[in-house]
């Protein structure tokens, strides 16, 4: 660890200096979250300098900094030999109402529909079931290897990367330890470990994150976006979801074609009708949350919970080029379920990712729901 006394006070310097408002630049930024990546400062000094940066309001340049530096020290890549590109659909969870998990099954709709997925997730930070949670639940082996993501996302169009297993050095340890929002809430669902991803769907717990992180995600490199923040009619603005919402309208700032645009979504605009919050709440248990979404997939459940996920699978269909029109996506979402494919899709993964253990497991909870 380098903690010459230099360092540690010229490191303890920023934090005052965060606590008074300063901003740093792109290249400050990568350094100071370098050091926390790499831990090469005390455990006291980098969640002071995450709670002293998440406090003074992290900028667009600073959280690029961030991002860089976060992709070129933590992040293990794969890269698919497929010809199509990739999409991601996540969330950066902190968000005020926790709804059942919803990018992991929104994940497998998407690819039945024929859209490429390299989904990446971890596990839980606030909520109640992260997307590694789930899908430990449902029988992966997160000891599982990277290549094994690779080979599944190249024979069946999707894969599961967690962060646990691409982000290391830095993020991986962190997130085992924290109970608290930092920057890496919001720059590490940004991260790009599939190098065929281009374009992402990324629910933010705050609306006035939503412009910040397209405008991340264009700065490095993503062509095509979506960022929803979702709302209850039942509750208040600044209570929401990360995700798009079947219970209110939702914030929407979307990047197609080199624009940025901002706009509102309501669940008329999917062809769904509106639900109350409560019908699609977080469970009380993790293992809860994975049967709802498998009553879904296994067509089983097709009220507000399957609207939910195919409205935010839709999106992904945008995103990726697939389908503009977003009743059409979710009409289209709909048959994936209907058919079965996006259950065999989640099989699939769990074959490649979780093995015979994996499958047998996902096979006992299939006969629960």
């Amino acid at each position: 660890m380098n903690n010459t006394e230099e360092n540690l006070r010229a490191f303890g310097r920023i934090i005052v200096e965060l606590t008074k408002g300063k901003n740093m630049s792109r290249a400050e930024a990568r350094e100071y979250y370098r050091q926390v990546i790499l831990s090469e400062q005390p455990e006291l000094q980098q969640g002071a300098f995450l709670i002293a940066h998440l406090m003074k309001g992290p900028t667009t340049p600073e959280l690029c900094g961030a991002w860089d530096a976060l992709y070129e020290y933590d992040t293990e890549k794969i890269e698919p030999d497929i010809t199509e590109d990739c999409c991601d659909i996540v969330g950066t969870g902190s968000d005020a109402l926790k709804t059942v998990n919803v990018s992991t099954p929104a994940s497998f709709i998407a690819a039945a529909c024929g859209v490429k997925i390299a989904k990446k997730g971890a596990r839980l930070v606030t909520g109640v079931s992260g997307a590694t949670d789930l899908l430990e639940i449902m029988g992966l082996d997160l000891s599982s290897p990277l290549a094994a993501a690779n080979r599944c996302l190249e024979d069946h169009g999707i894969c599961y990367l967690p962060g646990e297993s691409f982000l290391k050095a830095g993020w991986g340890r962190l997130i085992q330890s924290m109970r608290f929002t930092s920057a890496f809430n919001i720059i590490g669902p940004l991260t790009r470990p599939c190098a065929k991803t281009t374009s992402i769907v990324i629910g933010v717990y705050a609306a006035y994150l939503c412009p910040q992180l397209i405008e991340i995600l264009q700065a490095t490199g993503t062509t095509a976006a979506m960022a929803p923040y979702g709302m209850s009619d039942q509750h208040e603005y600044k209570l929401g979801i990360d995700e798009i919402s079947v219970c209110g309208p939702t914030h929407i700032v979307e990047l197609s074609d080199g624009k940025i645009e901002r706009y509102l979504l309501n669940p008329e605009d999917f062809g769904v009708r509106k639900c109350s919050y409560e019908d699609v709440a977080s469970k009380n248990t993790a293992r809860e949350n994975a049967l709802a979404a498998l009553k879904v997939l296994a067509q089983k459940d097709e009220g507000p919970i399957a609207d939910l996920f195919c409205v935010n699978a839709a999106a992904a269909l945008r995103v990726a080029g697939k389908e503009a029109d977003l009743k059409k996506a979710t009409h289209l979402a709909r048959e994936a379920l209907a058919s079965g494919e996006a259950l065999i899709k989640l099989k699939r993964l769990i074959e490649y990712q979780g093995g015979e253990k994996g499958l047998d497991t996902l096979e006992k909870l299939l006969k629960e729901v």
